[in-house]
């Protein structure tokens, strides 16, 4: 007998169809059988070791996160309510060009140092890892929820080349594409950049498109955090466009928003040009998350002249009164690459996190001017996390609406007042932009979070409600599903969730987070190869 039947379901599948009401039948990780309107058929029900009264629920596939940093809160924090209480079954790490893999000591060190406002300093986890292989077996101990990883491209460079603004070598170049080559027949599913982060920014486009036809060969994709969000994000997305093109590489655009002030009202612009892209045969898709604010790390803003050579050299400009004088006009006069060609405003700037708990009280206070951040980074050591307030509704909405969109959290889960997406962006994708606002149906919605993401990490067997998939699967009631996080509460679990299986284990059940790890690294299905090894 087969070990659990969920009885009278609303199954909203993810592939966009209708939905339908039916008893769907799990043993040993997949879904067996779905008999739809089982109880008004008169046919025999099927039955199961368990029974679970599915009445007035929606069951879907699990939901995947496009876009988490929860590279180290996996293996630190194996409960992980912020994800698998959202109905998250499956996360992709390694996002905006900086992870932990793949690292040399000296890299690791450095990387660690440049996104502890991401993850922390890593101080309580046992790095027993330098590969990209290694990582993913790391993670195959046993996690809360599944997770694949992207190459990060900055990280690459910084074991290769270093962290100094210069073109690479052939050499360095030769070995970049090696690294990437590994990582790939190691696991990872594409690659990623952040280039408005050191060092990955340091990189031109000829040496990014060499790194994506390695990707491309082996049937991943490119995930840029690019250029700019802010002044010329137009232009930045079109030089992605042109560049994965050039290269023969899908693209993912990471976080696609249209934020600050030059940018309201400009998300048609941006569709209108991924669409004629679109339309020429180009592979693109996209994340968002529902929010208006952004996150980030304090540092971030900086010109990128002010981090070459890594986050000690940093802090030594920091330091010098004369040097910072310097970055304070980059930063409010000019407006710095970090900042994306936009004076800062500084009320816009929120603290949400530091690294030395001494510091707390500047956590949820705006910067009053850069002598209050330039403190901060300093005595803080550049760990200071931000909430940037620089949104438009109307873009998020626009955006949401694509046939190419998917949903990603870019959740950051470190810091004592964290952006609330990191524990309510799939809930409040379900609850306010779908039955408040009617931005998206729920078949619509259901599909950007679970077939769409699916689809694009090319998954054969996951993402929709269907007989032989894994039964990763959420149980949501859609009267009630919402986000319970918000600005001022950013970590309270969502409701409305009762149910979450991933391989067909409860990992979430009435309402309630069990002791199962039943998450897994989710590696790069194979795929022929019909392009010249690059």
């Amino acid at each position: 007998m087969e070990e659990l039947v969920i009885r009278d379901a609303d199954v909203v599948d993810g592939s966009g169809a209708p939905w339908y009401r039916a008893d769907v039948v799990v043993d040993r990780g997949r879904i067996v059988s779905i008999v739809k309107e089982a109880a008004d058929a008169g046919c025999q029900r099927p039955k199961a070791r368990r029974e679970l009264d599915a009445e007035g629920l929606v069951l879907s596939p699990g939901f995947i996160d496009m876009h988490a940093h929860s590279d180290l809160a996996l293996l630190r924090d194996p409960d992980h309510s912020a994800k698998a209480a959202q109905g998250v079954t499956l996360e992709v790490l390694g996002q905006d060009g900086l992870s932990y893999a793949p690292v040399d000591d000296r890299t690791l060190k450095e990387v660690r140092r440049a996104i502890a406002g991401w993850n922390g300093h890593g101080d309580d986890i046992d790095f027993d890892w330098r590969t990209v292989g290694e990582y993913l077996d790391r993670l195959d101990r046993g996690i809360a929820v599944n997770a694949a990883y992207l190459i990060p491209q900055g990280t690459v460079r910084a074991l290769a080349v270093g962290w100094e603004d210069r073109a690479a070598t052939p050499e360095e170049l030769d070995r970049m594409r090696r690294l990437v080559a590994e990582g790939m027949e190691q696991g990872a599913v594409g690659m990623s950049s952040g280039l408005t982060y050191t060092p990955g920014m340091y990189a031109e486009d000829a040496e990014l498109t060499e790194l994506c036809r390695v990707v491309a060969w082996y049937g991943g994709y490119y995930c840029p955090h690019h250029r700019s969000y802010g002044a010329g994000a137009l232009e930045a997305y079109a030089e992605m466009v042109a560049l994965a093109r050039e290269a023969g590489c899908s693209l993912h655009l990471a976080h696609a928003t249209m934020n600050f002030g030059v940018n309201e009202g400009r998300a048609p612009e941006l569709l209108a040009l991924l669409d004629e892209a679109l339309a020429d045969g180009a592979d693109i898709t996209l994340d968002t998350y529902p929010y208006t604010p952004g996150s980030t790390t304090l540092a971030a803003l900086l010109p990128s002249w002010a981090s070459e050579g890594g986050p000690e050299e940093t802090l030594r400009r920091l330091a010098d009164d004369g040097t910072a004088e310097r970055i304070r006009h980059d930063l409010e006069v000019i407006g710095a690459d970090g900042c994306h060609g936009v004076p800062v405003d500084w009320d816009t700037i929120e603290i949400s996190g530091v690294g030395d708990p001494a510091l707390a009280r500047y956590v949820g206070r705006r910067l009053d001017g850069w002598t209050s951040a330039r403190h901060l980074l300093l005595a803080d050591r550049l760990a200071p996390s931000i909430l940037q307030h620089v949104g438009h509704e109307e873009n998020v909405r626009t955006i949401m609406r694509h046939p190419a969109h998917t949903g990603g959290s870019d959740g950051i889960l470190q810091g004592a007042k964290p952006h609330p997406r990191a524990y309510g962006t799939f809930p409040r994708f379900l609850g306010t932009y779908v039955r408040e606002l009617g931005v998206l149906s729920l078949e619509e919605c259901v599909a950007h979070l679970t077939s769409r993401p699916a689809s694009r990490l090319r998954l054969p067997d996951r993402g929709l409600v269907k007989e032989g998939y894994r039964a990763d699967l959420v149980l949501f009631d859609p009267s009630t599903v919402t986000p319970g996080s918000t600005f001022e509460n950013p970590r309270r679990l969502p409701t409305g969730i009762p149910h979450v299986l991933i391989d067909g284990k409860f990992v979430i059940e009435n309402g309630e987070r069990t002791e199962v790890l039943a998450g897994r690294a989710v590696r790069r299905s194979p795929m022929q190869r019909n392009a010249q090894r690059p």
